[in-house]
């Protein structure tokens, strides 16, 4: 198959394809304007940063699947593809580490001041009186919004640390996940405001959804206290950035931030983003997923899934049902 790998991938995942008997085309500065234009005879898409819109899904003259190498698909024109008959792939739970250890640097990094501190060293300037002023992890309510693979790893690295740990009570948990909860010492209360009002550390691990767009609002930031950490490693949809603005102005509240709104799509470019540059933000470039053990695991499946197509096989289709994406699939290379 013809293979149009759109974003940085590892050399060696590249020639294990290539051994396979598959024409790859290596891409990795494609931005979504430009991807409609490098689809034409490519069978399937992997993608990570760029976005895939519809515009370009109407272009594919001979695509198959599109493959995203991460678990979010927000950046998929998902609904598109499905009516093209064109399989939606994700690798989830391969960078779930890396995620949840980027959440944590946040929360220390906040928790010391550490790139305020670092830049004022660069610049010469010695402020021992005002660095040396932290509260510590230890004995801290955090919460755990999400208790996903990401959200499981964020927690077990927050008890580690000996913060107490909560989440939101749900009926429809599955049984490993509330053993792992209890494993951990997990503590569930009745619902979101309540979590807001109980920690002073809210860590957000959900997908971007209807349910979940806004989801850090004015109602939510209401119910914080003063000084409260705010973490969003997940999707820069679930903040209404107006919002948390005034409550980092009205309360202190602080935030990391790995994701936000309007983010360029492609790996490189320019984000004019009041939250990004508000002094209460200590923010990252999208680069959860980013660490070379992550990525290695995730290419890793992205190959396992082009195996299993070729073999009759859809994994992890998150925009057909599994069975008509089996179906569909017919087995050809």
């Amino acid at each position: 198959m013809r293979i149009l790998l759109a974003d940085a991938f590892p050399d060696t995942s590249r020639a294990e394809l290539a051994e396979r008997g598959h024409e790859c085309v290596y891409e990795p500065d494609t931005t979504a304007d430009q991807l409609p234009e490098s689809l034409g005879g490519c069978e399937v898409l992997v993608v990570r940063s760029t976005k895939v819109t519809s515009a370009a899904i109407e272009a594919a003259d001979a695509l198959r699947v599109v493959v995203r190498a991460g678990s979010g698909t927000n950046t998929i024109d998902c609904d598109a593809a499905a009516e093209r008959g064109i399989y939606v792939c994700n690798v989830p739970g391969r960078n779930a580490v890396a995620v949840a250890e980027l959440a944590f640097a946040l929360l220390l990094a906040l928790d010391r001041n550490i790139p305020d501190s670092v830049a004022d060293l660069r610049a010469g300037r010695w402020d021992k009186k005002r660095y040396a002023r932290a509260s510590g992890v230890l004995g801290r309510k955090v919460g755990v919004v999400g208790l996903g693979q990401i959200g499981m790893e964020f927690a077990e690295r927050a008890a580690a640390f000996g913060a107490g740990v909560y989440a939101v009570a749900k009926p429809d948990r599955d049984a490993q996940t509330l053993d792992r909860a209890r494993a951990i010492g997990i503590q569930f209360v009745d619902g979101l405001d309540t979590l807001a009002r109980t920690c002073d550390v809210l860590s957000f691990h959900v997908p971007a959804t209807e349910a979940t767009r806004g989801l850090v609002g004015k109602e939510l930031l209401a119910n914080v206290a003063a000084g409260t950490i705010v973490l969003n490693t997940s999707r820069g949809e679930l903040v209404d950035e107006d919002a948390l603005i005034e409550a980092m102005e009205a309360k202190g509240v602080r935030a990391g931030l790995d994701v936000f709104a309007d983010e360029p799509g492609a790996s490189t470019g320019y984000l004019d983003s009041r939250l990004a540059k508000h002094p209460n933000v200590y923010g990252t470039h999208h680069i959860g997923a980013s660490t070379e053990q992550a990525q290695r695991a995730v290419a890793d499946e992205v190959v396992r899934i082009v195996d299993e197509f070729v073999a009759g096989t859809v994994l992890h289709c998150v925009n057909l049902e599994p069975e008509l994406a089996a179906a569909r699939s017919g087995g050809s290379s």
